[in-house]
């Protein structure tokens, strides 16, 4: 069975990803979100794990939580080793989707239902290396024009 990796910050990007909820026992799946209180009863229901939240508003916090995802993310990715890692960003996937790359994984990236008219950092920094990039918006194709546009997932 294909092991998939989705992952998302929490919010409105998890609620996208949730969206996909039935993949998930077609996989042998691991959700990654940030722990919040909201998602920590989410183990009950979805296998999870979990990345520490960090808002760029407080910048000397966030780069040490950044620090601490990045190595989390890189163990993370070496105990499920992941066929196919399945995100709609932000950057709790960037190194995820990194280290994908650097080991020759597949990368589905869903660009955020919310952009209509300009591009993420995240879709910015993972549309290079991304095997499928999909856009929910047709205008957002000039920002990447190689991605597919298939609509919202809603």
């Amino acid at each position: 069975m294909k092991r998939v990796m989705f992952i998302s910050s929490v919010g409105g990007h998890l609620t996208q990803i949730l969206e996909l909820k039935s993949l998930f026992n077609e996989y042998n799946y691991v959700l990654i979100t940030e722990k919040t209180d909201v998602t920590i009863s989410m183990t009950e229901k979805y296998k999870m794990e979990y990345l520490k939240y960090g808002s760029r508003k407080y910048l000397f916090k966030y780069i040490f939580i950044e620090l601490y995802n990045f190595f989390k993310s890189f163990y993370l990715f070496i105990k499920y080793r992941p066929t196919v890692i399945v995100t709609t960003g932000t950057h709790t996937a960037v190194f995820m989707c990194y280290f994908g790359w650097i080991f020759r994984k597949k990368i589905i990236y869903i660009e955020s239902f919310a952009k209509r008219n300009s591009p993420t950092l995240s879709g910015r920094l993972i549309y290079p290396i991304a095997t499928k990039f999909i856009v929910q918006w047709e205008s957002m194709l000039k920002f990447y024009p190689k991605a597919e546009y298939w609509g919202g997932i809603y």
